[in-house]
C-alpha cells in the first residue's frame, strides 16, 4: 500500500495551517509530533476526507481520498471523539459496524474480538456513560480497527491510558504496523520512540523532518523539547 500526500495546503483566511506537505506513506508505524497549532491534526483530518484541502491531493494506492473505496480501507480514532453514552459497548461497536457495512454475523464476531483485544469484555453490556475516560479511549481505539483498515489514523490514542494500556497498546500498534500504514500523533514522545518506525516532525504548517531517529541524531525528546518548546507543546 502507499498514501501519496503530493502539496496538500489547507488555507483559512489569512492563516495557512497546511503549507504543501509532500509524503509517500507505506505499511509501518508513523510518529507524528509537532507543537500546538503545528498544522497535524488539519492534515489528519484532510486525509480522512473530513477537511477539504485548498490545494494538493491525497490518494491510496491511486485512489482519492473522496471515494468510497478509500474510506472503506480507513479507520480513524480523532482527539475527541463522538459517542452515545446510553449506548453500551458492543451496540456502540455494533452501530458503527453496520454504518461501515458489516454483514451483522461478521460485525458481532468482530466487536467481541475487539472488545476482548482492548480489555472491555467485562464491560461490553455497561452503558458507555458509566465507563471511565481510559475506558472509553480504548473503545474508541476498537472501533477504530472495525473494519480492518489497511490505513490507520490516530490522533492522541493514548489519552487517559495508564502506564500499562500504553505499553500494551503501543505493541499493538506495532504488529498492527507490520500490514498497514499507521499515523501516530501524540504529545507523549516516548510511544513514539518505541514503535515508530518514521518519525515526521511539523512546525508551521510544513514538514521539517521525515525519517527514521536513531542514536546518531541525539536523543528525540530533547530534540522536541528544544525545537518546540517556546511554541507551546500539545
Amino acid at each position: 500500500m502507499e498514501l501519496n500526500i503530493d502539496r496538500l495546503t489547507k488555507q483559512y483566511k489569512n492563516k495557512i495551517a497546511v503549507d504543501r506537505v509532500s509524503l509517500q506513506l507505506h505499511e509501518g508505524v508513523y510518529g507524528l509530533l509537532g507543537a500546538n497549532g503545528a498544522g497535524k491534526t488539519t492534515l489528519m483530518r484532510m486525509l480522512c476526507g473530513i477537511l477539504k484541502p485548498t490545494g494538493g491531493t491525497v490518494t491510496l494506492d491511486g485512489m482519492d481520498v473522496s471515494t468510497e473505496e478509500y474510506r472503506a480501507l480507513l479507520g480513524y480514532l480523532p482527539q475527541d471523539f463522538g459517542y452515545y453514552p446510553d449506548f453500551t459497548g458492543m451496540d456502540f461497536l455494533l452501530y458503527l459496524a453496520a454504518l461501515k457495512g458489516l454483514p451483522k454475523p461478521q460485525a458481532k464476531r468482530r466487536a467481541q474480538e475487539l472488545l476482548q483485544l482492548v480489555s472491555l469484555e467485562n464491560q461490553a453490556k455497561h452503558k458507555i456513560k458509566t465507563y471511565s475516560g481510559g475506558m472509553k479511549q480504548r473503545l474508541g481505539i476498537a472501533q477504530a480497527l472495525l473494519n480492518r483498515p489497511k490505513l490507520l489514523i490516530l490522533d492522541e490514542p493514548t489519552a487517559g491510558l495508564d502506564p500499562k494500556e500504553r505499553v500494551r497498546f503501543r505493541n499493538l500498534i506495532a504488529d498492527l504496523g507490520k500490514e498497514s500504514i499507521v499515523l501516530l500523533s501524540t504529545h507523549i514522545v516516548s510511544d513514539i520512540e518505541h514503535i515508530a518506525d518514521t518519525v515526521v516532525m511539523m512546525k508551521d504548517g510544513q514538514v521539517i523532518y521525515n525519517g527514521a531517529w536513531d542514536d546518531s541524531h541525539g536523543d528525540l525528546e530533547e530534540f522536541y523539547l528544544r525545537e518546540f518548546d517556546e511554541e507551546g507543546l500539545e
